[in-house]
């Protein structure tokens, strides 16, 4: 297939480039819109009891899920309870109803409610919530939020001094906040990645036409992708952190696979090749390796498909697509290019780059190493082993207006609601008690019982029901008029207030749901809210784990099994792509759950980590990391197919690709730290978080542990039992005869040497 490919390339190079032409703007016009169409939710479980619960709240009981906050303050020296003001307050919270998508608003003006009320009287609490999906209800706030924002006049028109001043938190405010956020931050962070990107390529390459090639690669591979989430967009939700992954791993893996496909390339050039000879060979050596790092990195990011949170499902389906699409171009778009451009590929030289024979540092370290296998291989595995221990005392929550910018509208006002406001708890939970066809009368006493029953649980401050408050047991107020609403449909709510003051999925609250659940769900109650969801999400990964790191190991040892025919390097390769993720996740706890250097990266900590986060992360640096991995040992397995000679073909691996994939997680990095320079905390961590992982797998593992680990190993590194020999002499993939021949007649007279017997330029 490969052959066949590069000779087609050869001879109509021109039509490659016209066709990528003709798709990349066709996938500009198509990916316009992108932006507008993901969402920012998607990790709780759809098929969860704390799911149906918010269905049936949303659907019945929408005064109780507001997701829409006016938090409304009067002038310095007056009162929200002040005529004047007061009327004021009354005819925004009447405005706000007569809106068409609002439901369910709830005043201080209205109710007199003391809950809605600051401390100080200077502050109070408009609540509504507005209908329809993620996507039409953030339409809905960007059209509304401007006529309700800032100053208001005496007849609750915007324009006049002196009168209310607004400010719009909730829920669906602070998921359009991060939103907006990140696609502002994503747009920075191209601007800082590519030239970056560029300079690092120039230095790596020695010229500039050369360095703008991997860059071509990838921009071509980030448009592409991007019209093909657009299309997916279409059927299913699509998370806007799909469009981080896409920018970081359309840019990094294009530029992999692009350094790797121009090294290889100038190498059958310096041993002698004519161009369409050297690009035949490149085609059929560096693509070979490129397809399978490709799938090895797919199958990874395939793995979060078995979780039903269309937050990893969405960024599973974003990583495949960026994967195979950089992998196709790489194939085809770049090939066409050196095609035409032949050794004018070294253009615009700035500095003298290595060739042929040049001594290699990457050589030398590794004939150390391999000196002091035993030293070297006890000292970095154990220090990456205690690099990761802070993970074992990692808990895991949700985001929440924390995630935004410490000058937020959203944050600052969801903050002085936390800290102004009495008996506004963040953890209050809901309990949805299905009453059926029960009579009235019936209805009632099922629901006293349990609000009686939950009241007396310990953590528990008071439970509100159609009946009223309980406390300890006994019901201590009779039901007011705000909650006649509790009793819909065949359902009764119940409102339980947990003693526990701080963010609603605390471990306390947490902790809170397993309990009511054990004492309601006998009487078929169900138990929803912000901490059951986290409950519930955790429950889906903790089932989703096993079969996603079945699915990537299984994947992972076939792919390099049928790539080396050995049974102990793709063990070896799964070991250490483990490994190398220890000082990943031993940071994502110290830094962003107990705050190490939260100032100097400028967020606020949690005391948790978004508990779909560690699931990406791994998933896309045990990716990154058989990228490498993938280079490493094709390269080797190359060497020891002509030789036989185990050490050698180790030290000719390292020198070969060793600076390819230092330069490449050098370049990867780049892009990942410029998606680290975020605003929002989750994008932060992701970031800094795989730059982090990519250059201790590029520097630490590759550099140091896997030469000292084969080096122990020896030839014992190449054993697989007789039967899989035998499959693999039918089924596996090496390198065909004739590449060690010329494979043109242009090629020059006399006993040339390949590339393949001699050490290939340095980058």
């Amino acid at each position: 297939m490969l052959r066949l490919l590069g000779a087609h390339i050869v001879r109509r190079p021109w039509l490659f480039l016209v066709a990528a032409l003709v798709l990349v703007l066709d996938a500009l016009l198509l990916g316009a819109d992108l932006p507008d169409r993901l969402g920012n939710g998607g990790t709780t479980d759809p098929g969860s009891q704390s799911a149906r619960v918010q269905r049936v709240l949303e659907a019945h009981y929408p005064e109780q899920q507001p997701n829409l906050v006016l938090l409304v303050s009067v002038p310095e020296g007056a009162q929200v309870d002040d005529r004047a003001f007061a009327a004021q307050g009354a005819a925004l919270a009447e405005r706000l109803a007569f809106e068409k998508p609002v439901v369910g608003v709830v005043s201080y003006w209205q109710t007199g409610l003391a809950e809605l009320r600051s401390h100080d009287g200077r502050q109070a609490v408009v609540a509504a919530r507005i209908e329809g999906d993620e996507k039409r209800a953030r339409a809905a706030l960007e059209e509304l939020a401007p006529r309700f924002r800032g100053e208001q006049g005496k007849e609750g028109e915007q324009g006049e001094k002196g009168g209310l001043t607004v400010r719009i938190t909730g829920p669906l405010a602070v998921q359009n906040e991060i939103q907006s956020t990140v696609a502002e931050d994503l747009a920075r962070s191209e601007l800082i990645a590519l030239p970056l990107t560029l300079i690092v390529l120039v230095w790596v390459f020695g010229g500039v036409l050369a360095a703008a090639l991997p860059v071509l690669v990838g921009l071509v591979t980030v448009l592409a992708t991007g019209a093909v989430l657009r299309v997916i967009t279409g059927f299913t939700e699509v998370s806007v952190f799909a469009q981080n992954l896409t920018t970081a791993l359309g840019l990094g893996l294009a530029i992999d696979y692009a350094l790797l496909i121009v090294r290889r390339f100038r190498e059958e050039l310096d041993a002698g090749a004519v161009p369409g000879e050297a690009v035949l060979r490149t085609v059929r050596t560096a693509g070979r390796t490129v397809l399978f790092s490709a799938l090895t990195v797919a199958v990874a990011l395939a793995a979060m498909l078995v979780f039903p949170l269309y937050f990893l499902r969405s960024l599973a389906y974003a990583g495949i697509t960026v994967v195979l699409v950089s992998a196709l171009t790489a194939l085809t778009v770049l090939p066409a290019v050196l095609a035409l451009l032949g050794r004018r590929v070294d253009a615009l030289t700035v500095r003298r780059r290595r060739r042929g024979d040049a001594p290699s540092p990457k050589g030398r370290v590794t004939e150390l190493v391999m000196r002091r296998a035993p030293l070297v291989t006890v000292s970095v595995t154990g220090i990456l082993l205690v690099s990761g221990l802070p993970f074992l005392n990692a808990r895991f929550g949700t985001a929440d207006h924390r995630q935004l910018p410490a000058a937020s509208e959203s944050r600052i006002a969801q903050e002085t609601l936390r800290e102004d406001f009495d008996d506004l708890p963040e953890g209050s939970i809901p309990v949805l008690l299905r009453t059926g066809g029960a009579s009235s009368a019936s209805a009632q006493a099922t629901a006293d019982r349990m609000a009686a029953k939950l009241s007396a649980l310990a953590g528990v401050t008071r439970v509100e029901s159609s009946a009223g408050t309980y406390r300890d047991g006994l019901r201590s107020e009779v039901a007011s008029p705000a909650d006649s609403g509790r009793r819909t449909a065949g359902y009764d709510l119940l409102t339980v207030v947990a003693e526990d003051d701080t963010a609603a999925t605390s471990a306390a609250h947490q902790e809170l749901v397993g309990q009511l659940r054990e004492a309601a769900g006998s009487d078929g109650a169900s138990v929803g809210g912000p901490a059951a969801e986290v409950v519930d999400s955790k429950a889906a990964i903790g089932r989703g784990l096993v079969p996603a790191l079945g699915f990537i190991l299984a994947g992972t040892l076939v792919l390099v099994f049928l790539l080396t025919g050995s049974l102990a390097l793709p063990l070896l390769t799964i070991a250490l792509n483990g490994l190398s993720l220890t000082a990943m996740f031993g940071a994502v706890v110290w830094v962003f759950q107990e705050g190490g250097f939260s100032g100097l990266l400028g967020f606020t900590a949690t005391g948790d980590v978004e508990a779909t986060l560690p699931v990406l992360m791994f998933c896309v640096a045990f990716g990154l990391s058989m990228d490498y991995g993938v280079f490493l040992v094709a390269r080797i397995k190359e060497h020891f197919d002509r030789t036989g000679d185990h050490r050698e073909s180790v030290l000719n691996g390292m020198r070969t690709t060793g600076g390819l994939i230092t330069a490449a997680a050098v370049v990867l990095s780049v892009v990942f730290v410029s998606i680290g320079l975020s605003r929002i905390t989750n994008t932060k961590m992701l970031g800094l978080g795989v730059a982090l992982a990519v250059l201790v797998d590029a520097l630490v593992v590759r550099t140091l542990l896997v030469p000292a680990v084969l080096a122990l190993l020896g030839r014992h590194a190449w054993w697989a039992p007789a039967p899989l020999r035998r499959i693999h002499r039918r089924l596996g993939l090496r390198e065909e005869p004739e590449l060690l021949a010329p494979v043109s007649p242009q090629s020059p007279a006399g006993p040339e040497r390949t590339s393949h017997e001699r050490e290939p330029a340095a980058l």
